[in-house]
């Protein structure tokens, strides 16, 4: 008896082994695949669509899961965490609200997805657009059941999730190597024999993707999770009569301009036919006014048309946005003007320059260089920035916009006509200084701010009285 009892023992431990052994060849045999795909700068467009990534899904098995930052400080800039599941997706190349990263100088963090119950992952697709060094996407992926012994469900950093339950699943890295990094990216992990494996938990730490600023943060658009037993994925629609985009392409395809009225199709028209042949001519003109050695100026540019923003407009990098309800009551007037000023701060890219700690440009230089080459070189006619009489004892030099751009221009036309040109070349590379002025007009701002009040003055007193 005893001796049939120590052969059962040994044959039930042999099944053990001999099972063991066959899920790990089992495992072995499964490839993990990370496919990669990238739309650069130039082709990229709304609705993510690449020739061997699926396109996002309408609904997937995360869109009611619970995301959570494990590690790290999201950007209050971005959508949240709501903007990786919620089913919509950028339009455009930098719309920080529809995007989910981190905080400038930061180096990432760590996410976690509870997917609310065990399920047959098929896939993990990823997607991101920037139209820099935020587009790519590097990060590793771990999944887990959450039924290991001592399962640590937010391990953070410094933790290794292997230790504590988590299985290592794929290593993501979509950093082109020769060309620009910036454009829409698409990433699906999957495995050969059609399923990741039976998890609950998704974890994903995300590294930044270079350090040389602080902005190496991806953008992440969303994330999908496929159950291999749901119904097949109802790709997500960018109805395209519900989109407004016109792409213009100027100099024989060196720059690429576009115009988005998506939530403004009143707009669409007006944009197509006064603004664009502006922009087409104006850009390569304004990148021409404002050289500096090795400069090569922004060749993609999106101006963005926003339903709810207020004031006037606002630049970011290569993005203009524009508040609706001003250009709704401006489109005979200032409209296309402040378009051209907002351009102007495109080709400045003064934060360039910033980012690396020189020397800050004032404000109010920025400003009146753009207001400069808006009403004296784009509309003279218009005579906008003139000082009536009555507003002389006001004016300062630095009171920035269209009174620094009198100032100016006044400066141009009475000691040198290049002093936009070498105030711009210098806050391009974090050179400024007041001493700038006296170098080139051979005087102290200040006292070059007292001649020109001095003879406005003198010009209003020979003015007939009215």
């Amino acid at each position: 008896m005893r001796l049939m009892k120590m052969r059962f023992m040994k044959s039930r431990t042999l099944s053990t082994v001999a099972a063991a052994l066959l899920t790990l060849v089992a495992l072995s045999r499964a490839e993990t695949k990370v496919v990669v795909a990238h739309s650069d700068n130039d082709t990229a467009a709304a609705g993510f669509r690449f020739v061997n990534v699926p396109a996002p899904a309408k609904r997937d098995a995360a869109t009611e899961a619970q995301f959570a930052v494990v590690e790290g400080e999201p950007d209050p800039n971005g959508g949240g965490l709501a903007a990786l599941h919620d089913g919509r997706f950028p339009m455009e190349e930098d719309q920080p609200s529809e995007n989910f990263f981190f905080k400038p100088n930061t180096d990432g963090g760590r996410l976690v997805i509870d997917l609310g119950a065990v399920i047959e992952v098929q896939q993990v697709n990823t997607y991101s657009w920037h139209p820099g060094a935020r587009g790519p996407q590097v990060y590793k992926l771990w999944a887990s059941d959450g039924s290991g012994l001592g399962f640590n469900s937010r391990p953070k950093r410094g933790t290794d999730p292997e230790a504590c339950g988590w299985r290592s699943v794929a290593n993501v890295d979509t950093r082109p190597r020769q060309e620009e990094m910036g454009g829409q990216y698409g990433v699906s992990v999957l495995s050969s024999e059609g399923v990741l494996g039976k998890y609950r938990y998704l974890l994903l730490d995300i590294s930044r993707t270079e350090d040389k600023d602080g902005f190496g943060n991806t953008f992440y658009s969303g994330i999908c999770v496929i159950d291999r037993n749901a119904s097949p994925a109802e790709v997500l629609e960018m109805a395209s009569s519900n989109v407004a985009v016109e792409r213009l392409e100027l100099e024989g395809g060196k720059y690429h301009i576009t115009l988005n009225t998506t939530e403004t199709p009143d707009l669409t028209a007006w944009a197509h036919e006064s603004l664009a042949p502006v922009v087409k001519e104006w850009y390569p003109k304004i990148v021409e006014l404002l050289p500096s050695e090795g400069f090569e100026a922004p060749t993609n540019i999106s101006i963005v048309f926003s339903q709810n923003m207020r004031g006037v407009a606002a630049t970011g990098g290569t993005r203009i946005r524009c508040a609706a309800s001003w250009f709704r009551e401006n489109l005979k007037g200032e409209a296309v003007g402040s378009v051209v000023h907002e351009l102007v701060h495109v080709a400045q890219q003064y934060g360039r320059a910033r980012r690396s700690a020189s020397a800050t440009t004032p404000g109010w230089v920025v400003e009146g260089i753009a207001d400069y080459i808006r009403w004296f070189k784009y509309e003279p006619q218009s005579q906008g920035a003139r000082i009536t009489k009555r507003n002389i004892a006001r004016a300062r030099y630095d009171a920035s916009y269209r009174i620094t751009a009198a100032f100016l221009d006044w400066v141009a036309e009475k000691h040198d006509k290049s002093i936009f040109m070498q105030l711009n070349a210098a806050a391009r590379e974090g050179k400024y200084s007041e001493e700038l002025w006296k170098k080139f007009a051979g005087k102290t701002v200040q006292e070059l701010g007292e001649d020109w009040k001095k003879e406005m003055e003198a010009n209003a007193e020979k003015e007939p009285t009215q």
